[in-house]
C-alpha cells in the first residue's frame, strides 16, 4: 500500500523484485537512501527513489559492481541541470559517456552468449530428435 509520504520498503521490494535485505544493503552502501522515514523509523521511498533502484537493477545483470554503480549514480547526480558547465559536471558527463560505451560492450557480449546458448540448444534438440 502506498503512503502519501512514500512507499514502505516491503512495497518497494515487491514493486522492484528485489529483497528487503538488498534494499537495506543499498541504503547502507549509500546507493539509494530512502527519502524519508515514518515517525516509527520505517524507511519511506519516493518515486524517484524507486526509479534509482530500478536503474541499479538494470545495471546488475550487465555485471557492474556495486562500486561501479555508485560511481555511475554519483556522476548522474552531478550532471548539469540548466546548462551549468562546471568542472564537476564535465567530469560527470565523461563518466556517463564511459558507462554508455561500457554498457554497449557488455550488451554485445551478452548477445553473443545468448546466440551461443541458442545454437547449443538447437544441437541438443537435434540429438534427441525434438
Amino acid at each position: 500500500m502506498t503512503d502519501p509520504e512514500g512507499m514502505k520498503i516491503g512495497d518497494v521490494a515487491e514493486r522492484t523484485g528485489l529483497s528487503i535485505r538488498t534494499l537495506r544493503h543499498y541504503d547502507e552502501l549509500g546507493l539509494v537512501a530512502p527519502s524519508g522515514h515514518t515517525p516509527g523509523g520505517f524507511r519511506l521511498y519516493s518515486e524517484a527513489d524507486v526509479e534509482r533502484i530500478l536503474l541499479i537493477r538494470r545495471m546488475k545483470p550487465l555485471g557492474f559492481t556495486l562500486e561501479e554503480m555508485g560511481t555511475f549514480l554519483a556522476a548522474a547526480d552531478a550532471l548539469p541541470g540548466a546548462g551549468n558547465p562546471s568542472p564537476q559536471a564535465t567530469e560527470a558527463a565523461e563518466t556517463v559517456t564511459h558507462f554508455r560505451e561500457e554498457t554497449r560492450e557488455r550488451l554485445a557480449k551478452l548477445r553473443r552468449q545468448v546466440s551461443y546458448a541458442e545454437e547449443f540448444l538447437t544441437l541438443l534438440d537435434r540429438l534427441d530428435g525434438a
